[in-house]
């Protein structure tokens, strides 16, 4: 091991006793070259601390309506992120560009005087965004932060020997890493696929594999169970209007299903409603489907006492509502509301009262209706508790990430 040295920054701490301490201005400068003429359309965008392609034909995002007032960035140029510091704690806010584009001039693009160093710069720059420290930098309402004030963060900065050391090595272990991570996210995804897939075919064909089947009538339904009824929402639900309480808190419909009020899982992020005009509220075992979000299976059982948004449909039921809560979420994964939509908004719907009142119901007697649901409930769990294991997985996986880089780029861990 290197003999160490404070290096007198405090983000930084010991650094080898050979290395020096640049100011990040002193390695590279700001690029500001706008798209005149649109002389370039590859659009590029700064997302999780990648520089990614978009389709600067997408009609979904706030896309200007020119961009000539873009910025033109080459290979190794390196882009940041100073805006919304205050509101935004969680974004990576250094990307490195490994083609020409163009992208938004609301982001700071500078360009190392030496393209060899640009990877090394990168990861300092990278490290110092993982221990959060361009935070409390920013000034202004949107704690917004300018180059002239973050071109005097001071970064480690080893020989040039040592630097392609480090990048070689980071680049390497990085990228395998990532191979880990996105395999355990495919695995999720399929975890996520099989458990639609188990709901669905569960609450439309049942659990009897030898059940006589018949034609249902509706095309997306297809063949349910020959004992079964097929019946419209509005003969066994009961859309509810119930007062809101004084003290009541917000209860929320997640899309995960969870249906809770928000203290329980997060404050953070969500639209403060000045005036809570039609709010209703909501008891534990009320059936709730959210009517914007719906389609993405933000559909559940409450488990809280509180008040709701009027875009929640707060219903009850004489069936099993745990039955009916996986029949609507098994549409949901199918795609059956957005093929009966006519909302604007991108990939949603409005699902209304008066649509989930139209929506055709499977239904067989409520026993088979509670076998289903304690079936599911089972069955569920056990997918949930495989996804969260490889959300464990991967939790573990970025951290390891942030403290390899941060070590190596450093010089707290020789390579």
């Amino acid at each position: 091991m290197s003999e160490m040295r404070d290096s007198g920054v405090e983000w930084l701490g010991e650094v080898p006793a050979g290395w020096e301490i640049r100011q990040v201005g002193q390695l590279a400068e700001v690029v500001k070259a706008p798209n005149e003429g649109l002389a370039e359309n590859n659009l590029l965008s700064l997302s999780y601390g990648k520089i990614r392609r978009r389709d600067i034909n997408a009609v979904d995002g706030l896309l200007p309506a020119s961009f000539e007032t873009y910025n033109i960035i080459q290979p190794n140029d390196i882009v940041l992120r100073f805006t919304d510091l205050q509101n935004d704690q969680k974004s990576l806010r250094v990307g490195r560009a490994t083609e020409r584009g163009i992208i938004t001039s609301a982001y700071v693009t500078v360009r190392p005087h030496d393209a060899f160093r640009s990877r090394f710069i990168y990861y300092a720059l990278h490290a110092y965004d993982l221990r959060k420290g361009f935070y409390g930098m920013g000034a202004g309402v949107r704690q917004g932060l300018k180059w002239q004030e973050a071109r005097y963060i001071r970064l480690p900065w080893p020989g040039e020997e040592e630097q392609r050391r480090i990048v070689d090595y980071l680049d390497e272990k990085c990228a395998e890493i990532d191979r880990a991570i996105s395999a355990a996210e495919q695995s999720i995804e399929e975890y996520k696929a099989y458990k639609n897939s188990v709901i669905f075919q569960a609450v439309t064909k049942g659990l009897d594999e030898r059940a006589a089947m018949v034609d249902s009538g509706v095309e997306w339904l297809g063949d349910v169970p020959a004992g079964w009824d097929v019946v419209p929402g509005k003969r066994i639900l009961r859309l509810l209007q119930r007062p809101v309480e004084a003290g009541d808190g917000v209860v929320t419909c997640f899309r995960d299903g969870e249906v809770t009020l928000r203290e329980n899982r997060r404050t953070e992020g969500f639209t403060v409603a000045l005036k809570e005009i039609g709010y209703q509220g909501v008891e534990p075992g009320d059936l709730v489907v959210h009517g914007m979000d719906g389609f993405a299976g933000s559909i559940g059982i409450s488990d809280s006492r509180g008040k709701a948004s009027p875009v929640l449909n707060v219903m009850d039921s004489d069936q099993n509502k745990r039955f009916l809560m996986y029949y609507m979420r098994g549409l949901a994964y199918r795609d059956v509301y957005m093929a009966l939509s006519d909302g604007i908004r991108v990939r949603s719907c409005n699902l209304s009262w008066k649509k989930i009142g139209n929506l055709p119901f499977a239904l067989p007697v409520l026993d088979e209706q509670r076998r289903i649901a304690e079936y599911l409930d089972d069955r569920c769990s056990q997918v949930d508790s495989a996804i969260a294991v490889k959300q464990a997985i991967i939790f573990d996986l970025k951290a390891y990430k942030q403290s390899l880089i941060y070590e190596v780029v450093t010089g707290k861990r020789e390579v």
